[in-house]
Formats: structure tokens, C-alpha cells, sequence
């Protein structure tokens, strides 16, 4: 398993997390920090130039995945790991990349006042030898303040375990932190997700649309971008009854009929990923008061909304995006396409 220490710079997350391994038995320290140090060494200049903070790259966050799951699949145990998480959607990817391989995460967050925050930011010392200290590191920290207070007002509380650190040296913070894991105080974090494939898939998804014949699209927490109802085809299950399976468990719509086919899909392997079909099918227009039967999201979603065509090439990546399009085509015209990356092949 692992104990995520979340927090503000100057929370304490670091000096917690070495006290925390001598208290919690088996654990191991692992720094992402690590990662994206490392990154910054690896990477073309030109490529770290375009994001604002390591977090923004999707090799970082694919990474700290990766390396969790090898060390503990290398030491078991437990990995502590303290790491600044401000943004849903990546704490979203993050903790459902590490639960798709089954790993439980237990989620704590370091929440001293905000006026003690700022001071240990003024108080901390900068290496002389750090290039643009003041900059690069004090007011850097200033400056993501105001996202730590948009997430504390958020997501974050109601999804982390908080402990109150400004008047804790950091063994008694981490004291608190092992009691509460070791009672159980500290849940599991609530992130389906299904084991990630070994090879091929086959995925159905349902486009349903409402009155003004807008498409019903949902954002997953285990993935990046907006995706459509539906997932992976179990085995000896029918793509078809797989779509209408999904729609139910993601959103309480029962669909009385089997959907028609709208697009068959090839999706390359991408590294990685190993691709696969990719269907699509018409689920139909739901009335208004189907509609208002929606179930709120989930642990599997974060949201869902209806959107027109236009809406959703700005939600969708861009290949989900064109399988969407040609869908909507071949809804128009009553006959199914086959496609290749998102391409139609033989017409």
C-alpha cells in the first residue's frame, strides 16, 4: 500500500515522511521529486520550457505510477510518498494509474494555518550556490498558495484525512499520521479502476443523446480527457450487452434494447498502451425525465454533461473526438462505419 502525504510547501510533508518510515513497519521513502529532477536532465529544453511545473508533464505522472508499483513490487511493504497534490485531475490519474494495479492508497493531508505556512516559507534558508533562489524557490512557494487554498476549499478535504501540523514537531506529526493509518482512521481512496491490459481490448461505448440532440459525455477519474459511457468488453461477454452494462453501472440508465452499431474503431498500440477495437453504438435520446434520472459520478466519474458536436472537440482527445464524429455521420446515414485511428476505411 501506500501512505500519500499531501500539503502545501512548508506543511512539513518531507521531514513527516522520514519519521513515518521508522514508525510504520516494512515502508519505504519514495520522493517523486526524484522523478522530476531526473526529468529535468532528461528532457530537450524546449519541451521543459513549454510546461510551467514537472507535475504538468504527462511522462511525470506516468512515472511516478510506474516506479511505485516496481518498488513495491521489488520490496513490498509500504511506500510513504511525499508529494504536493493541488490538482484533481492529477491526483485523479495518479491514484487510478496506482489503482489499476491494485495498489490502495491511503490519502493524508498536512494542513497547518496558512499564516504559519507563509512563515516557514519567509524562514526557510536558500543554498547561496541555488541560481535565482528567492525566485526560483520562496516565491514559488508563495505562489501556490492560492491553489492549495482553492483545493482545500474543494476536493481536497473531503477526500484526504487532515491533520493539523502547526503546532506539531514532525515525529509527533507522523505519530498522528501512523495511528490514524494503523486504526484504519485513514480510508482507502475511493478510485475504481480495472486491471490495465496485458495485450489487445475491446471496448464499447453508448452515445445517448438528450432532446436537442446532444451527446452524453463523462469524465473518468482513473484517465485523462472525457470519454463516453461504456469500458472494456469482459471475456465471453457481447460487446453490445457490455455498452448497455456500463451505461447502467455508470449511469443508472437502463437501456430496454440492445443498441445499434454505429462505428468500429482500430486503435493502434501506443506504448503504453496495447490498442484494440473500439466500438461505439446509438443508445438513443432520452426524454427529460430520463435525463433527470442521471446518477451524480461515481468513484468512476467526476462529472458528465451533454454537449453539441462543437462542445465536444474541445473535451475529447482528439482521436475519441474524430470516432465521435464519424459516429454522428453514420447516425445520420443508418449504416455503420469501420475506421482505422479514426480514420474510415473502404469508402
Amino acid at each position: 500500500m501506500i501512505v500519500w502525504i499531501n500539503g502545501a510547501f512548508g506543511a512539513g510533508k518531507t521531514t513527516t515522511a522520514r519519521e513515518l518510515i521508522d514508525l510504520i513497519p516494512n515502508s519505504t521513502l519514495f520522493d517523486p521529486e526524484l522523478i522530476g529532477a531526473g526529468l529535468t536532465r532528461l528532457l530537450p529544453a524546449k519541451r521543459l520550457a513549454e510546461v510551467g511545473d514537472f507535475q504538468d508533464l504527462p511522462i511525470w505522472r506516468r512515472l511516478v505510477v510506474d516506479t511505485a508499483a516496481a518498488m513495491l513490487a521489488e520490496l513490498g511493504g509500504v511506500l510513504v510518498v511525499p508529494m504536493t497534490l493541488l490538482r484533481q485531475d492529477y491526483r485523479d490519474e495518479i491514484f487510478g494509474g496506482l489503482a489499476s494495479r491494485r495498489i490502495a492508497v491511503s490519502h493524508v493531508l498536512l494542513a497547518p494555518a496558512e499564516t504559519i505556512l507563509r512563515k516557514r516559507i519567509a524562514d526557510r534558508e536558500i543554498p547561496p550556490d541555488v541560481p535565482d533562489g528567492e525566485i526560483r524557490v520562496r516565491q514559488w512557494a508563495y505562489d501556490h498558495i492560492e491553489p492549495y487554498r482553492a483545493a482545500l476549499a474543494g476536493w481536497l478535504t473531503a477526500d484526504a484525512h487532515l491533520v493539523d501540523t502547526g503546532a506539531l514537531t514532525p515525529y509527533q506529526t507522523a505519530v498522528r499520521v501512523a495511528e490514524a493509518v494503523g486504526s484504519g482512521a485513514v480510508p482507502v481512496c475511493d478510485i475504481v479502476q480495472t486491471p490495465e491490459p496485458t495485450s489487445e481490448t475491446v471496448a464499447a461505448g453508448v452515445l445517448l443523446f438528450d432532446e436537442e440532440d446532444r451527446v452524453l459525455l463523462v469524465d473518468p477519474t482513473y484517465k485523462a480527457g472525457w470519454e463516453f459511457p461504456g469500458g472494456v468488453v469482459e471475456s465471453g461477454e457481447a460487446p453490445a450487452r457490455a455498452g448497455v452494462r456500463e451505461v447502467a453501472e455508470e449511469t443508472g440508465i437502463e437501456l430496454a434494447e440492445v443498441p445499434g452499431l454505429l462505428v468500429v474503431d482500430w486503435e493502434p498500440p501506443a506504448p503504453p498502451g496495447y490498442g484494440g477495437l473500439r466500438l461505439l453504438y446509438d443508445g438513443g435520446r432520452l426524454d427529460s425525465t430520463e435525463a433527470r434520472r442521471l446518477l451524480l459520478p461515481g468513484p468512476e466519474l467526476r462529472d458528465w454533461r451533454f454537449v453539441t458536436e462543437a462542445e465536444a472537440a474541445g473535451l475529447l482527445p482528439p482521436v475519441r473526438y474524430e470516432r465521435l464524429r464519424w459516429a454522428l455521420r453514420a447516425r445520420e446515414r443508418g449504416a455503420a462505419l469501420y475506421l482505422e485511428a479514426g480514420v474510415p476505411q473502404g469508402h
